[in-house]
């Protein structure tokens, strides 16, 4: 065993999916984001990677996973986090069932107790008592269970998680790794969340569309959202077919973000002598 030291980390966040649940552009749809010739307009489902120096830590497993990460060329996830159950964050996970062969373990989820019952009613396969019929016919998982403001550790950095609102009914997570946060899916931060986020760098933050919706910010709610939290650059995720990247008008330090955009942040890390992983 290593000595362990107490130091940060340069991360690349990269934006594998910024879209809402259907995607943009929507099926059936002919408006003039969803025909836009814009590759910013072309907005797969929401999830971002961070890039670290011991592995690669996924948040959330979209439906377009695979696609998304071929896409990035990046070809190993060593653990996953999530923000909630709901369906487009939620069922790309089987596309996880490669990573174990090189990873020498189960994959590790860390996520709520409700996220964890979801993800074992709908891939009830994985979990079953019966042995699968050959290595890889099923997803090989752990879960490490997440309480909100209780930091953890994934992939050699600290992570704190968020409580957020998703509406009346559904309690989710955002999470803040050093000077980046991450906060998909919100419409409304309770008090101890906004003081958790407050010195961030850099915002990532839900802005579904102009008019309001009842379980996420709207425009003008995210970007209130975005000043009391005071980040120096705020990235706007979760995009309906509402924004166009040429046209929308947005506040200095404010931008929409796009499938594919980098970003880097500095995290803390909890380091060994040890190695890291490969990528």
């Amino acid at each position: 065993m290593g000595s362990e030291l107490d130091t940060t980390v340069t991360a690349t966040v990269v934006f594998l999916g910024t879209g809402t649940s259907v995607g943009v552009p929507a099926l059936g749809c002919s408006c003039a984001v969803c025909t836009s010739e814009d590759p910013r307009n072309q907005r797969t489902r929401c999830s971002i990677v961070l890039e670290l120096p011991q592995g690669n830590l996924l948040v959330d497993t979209p439906p377009d996973l695979r696609t998304q990460l071929l896409r990035e060329r990046i070809g190993l996830v060593h653990e996953v986090l999530y923000t909630h159950e709901h369906a487009d964050h939620l069922y790309g996970l089987d596309d996880l069932r490669l990573f174990p062969f090189r990873l020498g373990c189960p994959v590790p989820l860390h996520c709520e107790q409700q996220v964890e019952e979801r993800i074992r009613r709908s891939y009830d396969y994985a979990f079953s008592s019966q042995k699968p019929t050959h290595p890889g016919a099923t997803p090989q998982l752990v879960f490490r269970r997440l309480k909100p403001l209780q930091s953890f550790e994934a992939v050699g950095i600290r992570i704190l998680p968020v409580a957020m609102k998703h509406g009346p009914r559904f309690d989710v997570l955002g999470y803040r790794f050093g000077d980046f946060a991450y906060c998909t899916d919100v419409n409304h931060l309770p008090d101890v969340s906004m003081d958790a986020l407050r010195g961030v760098k850099t915002l990532v933050l839900g802005a579904l569309r102009y008019r309001p919706h009842p379980t996420h910010f709207n425009l003008e709610e995210a970007l209130v959202a975005s000043e009391s939290i005071g980040a120096e650059k705020t990235y706007l995720t979760h995009l309906s077919h509402d924004f166009d990247h040429g046209k929308v008008q947005l506040p200095h330090g404010v931008s929409l973000a796009y499938d594919g955009l980098r970003v880097s942040a500095t995290v803390p890390s909890s380091v060994t002598s040890s190695e890291g992983h490969d990528h």
